[in-house]
């Protein structure tokens, strides 16, 4: 009770005010960077939840040349390993592609939506980023895991099921989709059924394990060979401008949006980095400002503090209300910056989800979890820094 007495005399409300609105805007920097990223990226790297942002698909330039049929548009083995070579590309696989015919019938809900002649295409399982346990075929199963075309939903949801007042449909509702298909080559006719586990905006065929291709391939058209047509490589900066100089040097294609996107999936991480890294310096000197505003009010009353414990009061009693003081002035600005953060970001929001209408509402637990986070180490910091000064006065 006399520390608090003793606090209240002397304690200096410009320099609290100070502390609390410096500590609010670094840690509303901070929460602010973390929740925007957090809510930001999806637009760009949950677009295609199976082939990873560092992933580049390439293929060769198709010209006259090769409507003559004087040049090939395939990769060599050469072509491959000369890829492979490359600083930038830590692996590279290519794409296989089935070399025999393919019938498929796709409907939803038990309603025809296609009946068309297609072709697979596989990629080595480690470019594909979904469970091994989901994306898996052994010979004689009768159900084959696909990834679809993006452009497939599209295609119902603003033609089929738009023109015949039918229910679109979602990502999450992919068990309604039903493929038969029908193969054929080498005197054998098989029909199956395509399970979906999810869509794709990097491909624009349907993709299968590699082990069914292997064995598909082996089974319907024994002996033939046809060259990769495409190539996928996994990089390790998609920023690299050494990325664009082979590229254009070698005159492959890629697509050019998703490069876009994933060179701004970059940049955004480094941005939010260095604006949270802003906020981090401001947070450490508002913790320097409590921190000498508490050493004052110490100082000023260190007489009578050394006096409290001489006469039996313990370090720990006489440090527990300045303690207290920085935690509650911690916990009001956690509190004033979640307020604001909800405001801010209600706001940018409602922006996104006008300009992307599929990306997910999100939380605010990344911007609540980073908040808590800083206010917990600040806090510990400021209650062992204010102890230790008090046992100083003891001593």
């Amino acid at each position: 009770m006399l520390v608090w007495k003793l606090l209240r005399q002397h304690i200096s409300v410009p320099q609290f005010v100070g502390f609390f609105f410096a500590n609010l805007c670094g840690m509303l920097i901070v929460m602010l960077g973390y929740q925007f990223y957090s809510d930001v990226v999806p637009v760009f790297t949950a677009e295609d939840s199976f082939m990873k942002a560092d992933y580049i698909i390439m293929s060769k330039k198709v010209g006259a040349a090769d409507l003559m049929g004087s040049r090939e548009n395939t990769f060599s083995n050469a072509d491959v390993d000369d890829i492979a070579r490359q600083q930038f590309a830590t692996s590279v696989g290519v794409f296989t592609s089935t070399e025999y015919k393919v019938d498929a019938r796709m409907s939803v809900n038990g309603l025809s939506v296609l009946n068309s002649e297609l072709f697979f295409e596989s990629v080595p399982d480690e470019f594909v980023d979904v469970p091994l346990n989901s994306w898996k075929y052994k010979p004689g199963d009768n159900t084959i895991p696909i990834i679809l075309p993006r452009s497939y939903m599209a295609m119902y949801n603003f033609g089929f099921a738009q023109s015949r007042s039918l229910p679109k449909l979602s990502e999450g509702l992919v068990g309604m989709i039903d493929f038969t298909l029908f193969l054929k080559g080498n005197g054998h006719e098989d029909c199956l059924r395509g399970r979906v586990i999810g869509f794709s905006s990097r491909l624009n065929t349907i993709l299968v394990p590699q082990s069914f291709m292997e064995w598909s391939n082996e089974k319907y058209a024994p002996g033939q060979h046809s060259e990769p047509t495409r190539v996928v490589m996994k990089v390790a900066n998609p920023a690299d401008e050494n990325i664009a100089k082979y590229i254009g040097r070698k005159g492959y294609d890629v697509d050019a949006d998703k490069l876009d996107a994933e060179k701004t999936t970059y940049f955004l991480r480094m941005m939010v980095t260095m604006v949270m890294a802003v906020g981090i310096v401001i947070s450490v000197l508002s913790f320097y400002i409590l921190m000498l505003s508490i050493f004052l009010l110490v100082q000023k009353n260190s007489t009578k503090l050394q006096n409290l414990l001489l006469i039996g009061y313990s370090p720990a009693r006489v440090a527990r209300p300045y303690q207290l003081l920085s935690i509650w002035l911690n916990l009001g600005v956690l509190v004033m910056a979640l307020a604001l953060l909800f405001v801010v970001r209600t706001y940018y929001m409602d922006i996104l989800i006008a300009l992307f209408p599929d990306i997910a509402d999100g939380s605010l637990l990344p911007g609540l979890a980073c908040g808590l986070l800083l206010t917990l180490v600040v806090t510990v910091f400021n209650i062992l820094a204010i102890r230790q000064k008090i046992v100083r006065l003891a001593s």
